[in-house]
């Protein structure tokens, strides 16, 4: 876990409504504040910091949008409890690549529910959407192809049976004609596939050498705050796959979503050992 810098305020003069949500934050990181600990009441902090009822409100509001609290109408304000986290390592595509060649029984047991999220497929309500479009300008450079090419654009989506909040959504593209001899390939009603996507693709004779993974971030909308159950302050991680087989060639783009206040992105990364007998140059 990386160490942080010791609490500090906002090194600028601030209002009192910052200098508020300044002390609290800091109480917060110093661990005086414990996660579900509850904050003072807003006649509290009016009181202690001698000030309007709405300054102790924006203070508690830019807590809030902070991601450090959770509130509520009608609930105390209580310091943000951090949710489960889910690790996604670079190693997991070895791990798949291994998998796709194992009995299907074996398949069946092991996917993206098991491997990404921790959890048996039977405790999620799982979906798919599959429907061939054309290539996107984007898509026919990243694929080498000529625009409006056909696609099979793939949605999954995962949601949590208690909550109904999102637990993974992501979008896959292929190029048809690379798969189009298997057409159970092209039929949504196959999922969820034993086996993943490796799998699918090794029936028509691909064999994936290469995976780059590009990660960035944005805010959610309104619509996906609701969707995925985030608190005020949580961005979004986009991670594009990109999968590449042993003729170079880009076969598979998969873009996923995922909240960074439950995700944790890891990068493994073997170095190849210098020969033997070479010396550093002086």
């Amino acid at each position: 876990m990386m160490e942080r810098m010791e609490p500090q305020p906002t090194a600028v003069p601030s209002p009192i409504h910052l200098r508020i949500a300044d002390d609290i934050r800091m109480q917060i990181e110093r661990g005086d504040l414990a996660p579900g600990d509850s904050l003072p009441t807003l006649a509290d902090l009016s009181e202690r910091w001698s000030c309007s009822m709405n300054s102790a409100r924006s203070a508690v509001a830019l807590l809030k949008a902070q991601g450090l609290i959770t509130a509520g109408r009608g609930k105390a304000p209580v310091v943000r409890i951090a949710p489960g986290r889910v690790v996604r390592s670079s190693e997991r595509h070895q791990a798949e690549k291994d998998l796709a060649r194992r009995p299907e029984r074996e398949r069946a047991d092991i996917g993206e529910a098991e491997t990404n999220l921790g959890m048996s497929i039977d405790a999620q309500e799982f979906g798919s959407e599959y429907e061939i479009t054309e290539a996107t300008p984007e898509l026919a450079e990243l694929f080498g192809v000529n625009p409006k090419e056909p696609i099979l654009r793939r949605r999954f989506v995962s949601t949590d049976k208690r909550t109904g909040h999102l637990l993974s959504y992501s979008t896959s593209y292929i190029p048809v004609s690379l798969i189009s001899a298997n057409p159970a390939l092209l039929d949504g009603s196959n999922e969820p596939w034993p086996g993943g996507t490796q799998h699918q693709l090794s029936t028509v004779g691909i064999e994936i050498m290469c995976m780059v993974d590009q990660v960035t971030g944005r805010m959610p909308t309104t619509v996906e705050v609701q969707q995925w159950g985030l608190p005020d302050g949580v961005p979004l991680l986009i991670c594009r796959r990109i999968s590449i087989d042993a003729d170079n060639r880009t076969v598979e783009i998969s873009d996923a979503e995922y909240p960074a206040d439950r995700t944790e992105l890891r990068f493994v990364t073997p170095l190849k050992p210098w020969r033997r007998n070479s010396q550093p140059k002086k």
